[in-house]
């Protein structure tokens, strides 16, 4: 049997289950040996055999003679990630070819690409799914996400569960590893827009080059009737306008391309602009704040034409989108003004630290640490980065993961040129009451690196940590503390207890 004809039999009849782990084979299953970074699909055969997995999709080059004589059929392709990928679909009746499907990749800013497209098609009326890195949305139903990109299983089951909560499109955030393993294969898109690449994931690819090829792929894959929106002020988008046998759009801030903005006002609270498609012009606004915002905008907006809307209308929803998950998320305080940001590279951190620096009445305080078992060579240039744009540092872990938070530490400070106002607290809860307590009203504190994560992963257990509530907890405190200050001052105590054992005759108590 092929495995096109494989297809016609599950398009056909029932669906059978598809598996790509074989302890979930049951009986009539089919079992894809797909090779993972970590594990073979092909060294379980035997088990998805001895589970009565009714096909087996493997490698002929992988499969020994024993294993094709078992009462499983075998099917035999060059590529089973890709194999995969098509039968996920197919069992679920095909549902990414009922949704208008957007991508966006790059290494920062897909997930403010992906939530600005929602907001639009949303503002539209109309009901749209999101696969990313904060969150995997149905249109009905919302929940946590695990992976930026999921496995093909889940996204064909996802996909599905979008079609029958009656939406119409799916935006979906594309990594590099989920295009190299071909996560995304059967599924068209309408559209893919390409942010930026800068130094990540080196530990995973080779090389930047090796990294822009993974990139590549989700261009190269796009068909004539669809649209490439690239980033005309980034030097990598060249080559992929070379290797797309789409048509493209091209944007960028504040330089001619086909569809571009300019910066009217920025501030802490909201940037206006003008946004410029086909001769047309439109003032906007957005409460995110930054250049590097803009440029996401624009990368939204580009996906939102190319899947029918007009300018007016994406203007509108733009505008409506108020905050994103730990993407420069302040904080609302009468304290120093606190955001959290996923900014975990050097480029990241440096367009959201250079964003909130002229916009500082007092000082700048960064919290950031690295992860551990992920791209070495960005610590000391987040390093250098951070101690050229802040005015202070604290230097603390982030998911150490199986490393030593020590020796991560130490691969940051090489950074630094020097160590003036440089401070080093691995316990990160420790690090952001340090930059809140000393921190004036006047500071900014930008805590990074972990933005919408609810945990921290250390060795191998994930436990309950979210920067958001530790920094909220502190400010509280701080406040109280001027508050209890205030009182003493403007109603002129003699003193202030919270121990009633000592209270004297003019004093204020506070019950604590």
């Amino acid at each position: 049997m092929t495995f096109d004809e494989l297809l016609d039999i599950i398009s056909s009849r029932n669906p059978r289950s598809v598996c790509t782990d074989s302890r979930l084979v049951k009986a009539g299953d089919i079992f894809v040996a797909v090779e993972g970074t970590v594990h073979d699909g092909h060294s379980f055969i035997d088990r998805a055999v001895q589970n009565d997995a009714e096909f087996i999709i493997c490698r002929k080059d992988k499969t020994s003679s024993g294993s094709q004589t078992a009462k499983s059929k075998f099917i035999f392709v060059e590529d089973t990630a890709y194999a995969a990928a098509i039968l996920a679909q197919s069992t679920c009746g095909n549902p990414s070819s009922k949704l208008m499907n957007l991508a966006v990749t790059g290494t920062n800013g897909k997930t403010t690409v992906a939530f600005l497209v929602r907001s639009v098609i949303k503002t539209a009326g109309q009901n749209c799914g999101l696969i990313g890195t904060v969150c995997y949305d149905t249109g009905a139903d919302s929940f946590e996400a695990n992976l930026t990109t999921p496995d093909c299983l889940t996204i064909a089951r996802i996909s599905k569960q979008m079609v029958d909560a009656d939406s119409k499109y799916m935006v979906i955030e594309a990594s590099s590893h989920a295009l190299v393993q071909n996560r995304l294969a059967g599924i068209n898109f309408k559209a893919a827009a390409f942010t930026n690449l800068t130094g990540d994931h080196l530990d995973y690819h080779r090389n930047e080059k090796d990294y822009l090829a993974a990139k590549s792929l989700l261009f190269e894959r796009l068909t004539a009737d669809a649209t490439a929106v690239l980033n005309k002020q980034s030097p990598h988008a060249a080559e992929l306008a070379k290797k797309t046998k789409a048509k493209i759009l091209w944007y960028a801030v504040d330089d001619p391309a086909d569809i571009t903005a300019h910066i009217r006002s920025m501030d802490i609270n909201r940037t206006v602009f003008d946004l410029e498609f086909a001769g047309n012009k439109i003032e906007a606004e957005t409460t995110l704040t930054g250049r590097h915002n803009i440029s996401n905008i624009l990368a939204a907006t580009g996906l939102c034409l190319a899947a029918g809307f007009d300018l007016e209308t994406i203007a509108a929803g733009l505008s409506s989108l108020k905050a994103i998950p730990g993407r420069l998320e302040r904080l609302e305080s009468d304290g120093p003004k606190v955001f959290i940001d996923y900014a975990h590279t050097d480029d990241a951190l440096k367009n959201v630290s250079s964003t909130l620096k002229p916009l500082c009445r007092g000082k700048l305080a960064v919290v950031f640490g690295c992860g551990g078992d992920r791209d070495k060579t960005k610590r000391p240039r987040m390093a250098a980065v951070a101690e050229r744009l802040a005015d202070s540092v604290i230097i603390t872990s982030d998911n150490p993961r199986t490393e030593d938070p020590v020796n991560i530490i130490n691969d940051i400070l090489a950074g630094l040129k020097n160590r003036r106002d440089v401070s080093v607290e691995p316990d990160r809860k420790k690090a952001i009451a340090l930059a809140i307590t000393n921190a004036a009203n006047e500071d900014i504190i930008l805590i990074a690196g972990k933005g919408h994560e609810t945990y921290q992963i250390i060795g191998n257990e994930k436990i309950d940590f979210s920067d958001k509530e530790i920094a909220r907890q502190y400010l509280a405190k701080i406040i109280t503390a001027s508050a209890y200050k205030n009182a003493a001052i403007n109603l002129h105590f003699t003193g202030v207890s919270i121990d009633s054992r000592t209270v004297k005759a003019g004093d204020c108590f506070f019950a604590v």
